[in-house]
């Protein structure tokens, strides 16, 4: 490593989101009430583009916090605003909070953002903008996305209904175009512009039913559009695809992560692209470890890829709650330093780290 720091929350936290001033949001996805919604200041390392030498200051500062009543499974910060937005069980509903200014230290809930038929529905996805006017993309299924405006709470958007999948993830590609992913792999892409337009994407190689997959977009350079970029796809038994949305009847890369086999759910599957570095990604939801791959160099053969860095300090943090070893809940990039990575856990650690530049790697 080049750097860790470590913080240990009051609970376990499945979310970790930057806001604006390079703070750090997170949230307890516990059943009980009370669970904590937490805005941290990052180490002064953390704070400026430039690596520093030794600081006397290593430790997160919680800045504000507050309660929610349910649990936290998504949190997403509104661009632009001081709202944050969050989801969870028991259906698909949505918290708005306000984060409040520098007088107070309570992140305070705001009236929530109902859903038509929201009963017996999982918990919803969601995904936030600021382009036009702050908007948050949300659904449990693919029937069921739509758009609102957050302040408002009008409804600018309802997508095609394209079947009753359960979804694992949405994403803003710009301010127009929209990518939905099902827990079964499918990929669709939507237009604000078009709103009976549904538009298949690749489907996911032959696997069991029961294969659970989650995706991850990558945010491109100034100037290039965003469905050029690939979006990775991340199975619960490891396997990994990546796609070129401009041509979606073939994959770009197919590979296997080297990770243990799948455990009894797929709640926590992560994987996200490194926003400063040129092919590189990184995948956790199946042990105490974050793997980052370098998938330059991979092609179409599916083989086993080998990661260029492990973190493993969450695997030896000790047992969770039940008793279990901790498991990677989520991990982020940090938006401006390469090689740093956000990760949390199920004993309620929060990591941040760096790792040393391999030779000829990323």
């Amino acid at each position: 490593y080049r750097d860790l720091h470590t913080f240990e929350l009051q609970a376990p936290t499945r979310l970790i989101e930057w806001a604006r001033g390079s703070r750090v949001c997170v949230a307890g996805y516990g059943q009980s009430d009370g669970n904590e919604i937490l805005q941290l200041i990052p180490p002064p390392t953390l704070l400026t583009k430039e690596t520093q030498g030794l600081c006397p200051e290593r430790d997160f500062k919680v800045e504000c916090g507050g309660f929610s009543e349910r649990p936290v499974y998504s949190l997403k910060y509104v661009p632009d605003t001081s709202l944050l937005v969050t989801s969870g069980p028991p259906d698909s509903s949505l918290q708005v909070w306000q984060v409040s200014a520098e007088d107070s230290d309570v992140i305070k809930s705001v009236s929530p953002i109902a859903t038509e038929n929201d009963t017996g529905q999982s918990w919803a996805k969601i995904a936030t903008i600021s382009a036009r006017a702050p908007w948050v993309l949300h659904g449990s299924r693919l029937d069921r996305v739509q758009i609102t405006e957050v302040e408002s709470r009008k409804n600018v958007y309802t997508a095609a209904s394209g079947g009753s999948e359960e979804l694992s993830g949405l994403a803003f590609l710009d301010c127009n175009t929209l990518l939905l992913c099902c827990a079964s792999g499918r990929l669709c892409l939507a237009d604000v512009r078009q709103p009976q337009s549904l538009v298949e994407g690749v489907s996911v190689p032959s696997a069991p039913c029961s294969e659970q997959w989650c995706m991850g977009t990558r945010h491109g350079a100034q100037g290039l559009e965003p469905s050029s970029q690939p979006v990775a796809r991340l199975s619960s038994r490891g396997l990994l695809t990546l796609t070129d949305l401009r041509k979606t009847s073939e994959f770009l890369a197919l590979a296997k992560a080297r990770v243990p086999s799948p455990g009894s759910g797929a709640e926590f599957l992560c994987v996200s692209w490194a926003p400063a570095l040129e092919g590189c990604l990184a995948i956790s939801g199946f042990d105490g470890t974050v793997h980052v791959y370098d998938t330059q160099s991979w092609d179409s053969s599916g083989r086993e890829a080998e990661p260029i860095f492990v973190h493993k300090g969450h695997a030896f943090g000790g047992a969770g709650g039940s008793g279990d070893p901790p498991l990677v809940t989520v991990h982020t990039w940090h938006l401006q330093k390469p090689r740093t990575l956000l990760s949390a856990a199920s004993d309620g650690s929060l990591h941040v780290w760096d790792w040393v530049q391999p030779c000829g790697k990323c």
